[in-house]
Parts: structure tokens; sequence; C-alpha cells
């Protein structure tokens, strides 16, 4: 169990995070190069990745709810103080990335970067919360709010950064594929 976290912790990392950076440059590229690049296809490709991300996780979630209940507490989320937030959350990352089935939403760029967001819409609240709290921290240096600013700009621009360069580098498999199609 503890192995599939970890993978799902490494793809989390390199390639969930920066799906709103890839959709968004994937957008930019076909706006920009009107039908010139096989956007659609990477975008296929986005939601494929999507699916198939949702459905493992939700897998690993379930197995881990039945061999570890006490690690899983799904019942004291889901009642609690904050369950219609969890529940926002839950069928964010869930049910949301599952409705990418259906062929005229998973074609909309628009669409797709909603279901990115829902996925991770719990990290990008948490990381919004300590943005804001570390504003109002009075027992810290002036120093210390201005490296936690500086930090957490870097891992956006990092995650940016790396999301463009998957989006291109998938854009320049997608062509080579097609060009060597078309020699064939």
């Amino acid at each position: 169990m503890e192995t599939y976290r970890r993978i799902i912790e490494i793809v989390d990392a390199n390639i969930i995070y920066c799906l709103i950076p890839i959709i968004l440059t994937l957008m930019l590229v076909e706006l920009f190069f009107k039908n010139r690049f096989e956007t659609k296809k990477a975008l296929n490709l986005v939601r494929w990745t999507i699916i198939f991300y949702a459905i493992v996780t939700f897998t690993v979630y379930l197995i881990g709810m039945a061999i570890y209940p006490d690690e899983y507490a799904f019942i004291n989320r889901a009642t609690g103080p904050y369950a219609i937030a969890y529940w926002i959350m839950f069928f964010g990352a869930l049910i949301l990335p599952l409705t990418l089935f259906v062929k005229k939403l998973a074609s909309k760029f628009w669409y797709v970067l909603l279901v990115a967001f829902g996925m991770k819409s719990g990290l990008y609240f948490e990381r919004f919360v300590i943005f804001v709290t570390s504003f109002h921290r009075d027992y810290l240096p002036e120093n210390e709010n201005t490296k936690l600013i500086d930090l957490l700009s870097f891992d956006i621009g990092i995650i940016f950064l790396q999301g463009m360069l998957i989006a291109i580098l998938t854009l320049i498999l997608l062509e080579i594929i097609k060009r060597s199609a078309n020699t064939a």
C-alpha cells in the first residue's frame, strides 16, 4: 500500500499538479496557431490521464479504507463539521473526472480545465490558507513572511514551467507521430 501511495505522490508532483498549466498552454497554442498543431489530441491525452488517475486513486482509497480503516476516517470527515467541504472535494476528485467520458464535454478546453481544478481543489484551498495566514503572523520577524511568499511563488513558477514543458513536449511528440504516419 505504501508503494502505491508513493507512486501516486510522484505522479501528483510531476503530472497532476501541472494539469492546469498544461491545459492553459494547449489553449494558447490553439488560439495562436489555429489547427496547426495536434492540440485536440493532446487534450484527449490529458483527458484520459485524468480519468485513469481518478480511477486509480479511488481504487487505492477504497482498498486503504478496507485494510486500514483507522487511517481513512471517511465517516468522521463525511459527517463532521466540515462535511460540505469534504463532499465538494470528493465530488471534484471523483465524480467530476468521470464526466470526461462524455466526448462532447471532454473536447472543450474550459471544461477540462474546470475538471483539473476540481480534482485538486482541496490542495489549492490548503495552499491559499497557508499563503493568507502567513500575512497575519505577528510573532514572526518581517523577513520570515517574505521568505514564505518567495517560496510559494517559486513553487507556482516551477509548476507552471513544468506544465508548459510537458505540453510542448507532448505537442512535439504528436507532431513527430503525425509526420511519421504521413511518410509511411
